[in-house]
Parts: C-alpha cells; structure tokens; sequence
C-alpha cells in the first residue's frame, strides 16, 4: 500500500511537470541573434560561453574577456541593455 502511494505521488509530480516548465521570452523580445550581436560589439567580449533564458524575465550572458577573466551580464530582452544586478 505505502509503495502504490509513493508510486503514485511521483506520477502526479511527473504529470504536472509541464506545468512548471520555464517561462519563454515576451513575444516582443529582441531575437536572441540581436541580443548575441550586441553583447559582442562590447570592446572586452573575447568569447560567449553560455546563453541562459531566467524565469525572471532576462537573458543570462556569460562571457570572457581577451585577459580570461569571466563576465556573467543580465540582458534585458527588449531593449538589449544590461540590467544592474
């Protein structure tokens, strides 16, 4: 009986797993390719290492400088800018 009970808690969480899917981008964002663009035009971008969409509402950027020190910037999605952490 407690194993049908188990068994059957994880199958609620497994069917309400797309429910706690992430949030995407507004439909009015900026393409992620325009957002990429700018960040790189940035005197001090090296290289990208990783692109990340959070659920609150910006684009994580992570990227390095030519001196291999690592930057992590938020990215406002419809505008480009860098939001103030």
């Amino acid at each position: 009986m407690k194993n049908t009970m188990i068994g059957g808690a994880i199958a609620a969480i497994i069917a309400a797993s797309p429910v706690l899917a992430d949030t995407p981008p507004p439909e009015n964002a900026l393409p992620l390719s325009e957002i990429i663009a700018m960040v790189e035009q940035s005197d001090d971008v090296q290289w990208i290492d990783e692109v990340d969409w959070d659920d609150d509402g910006y684009w994580d950027v992570e990227y390095y400088t030519a001196d291999n020190r690592k930057v992590d910037v938020r990215i406002d999605p419809l505008t480009g800018a860098a939001l103030a952490r």
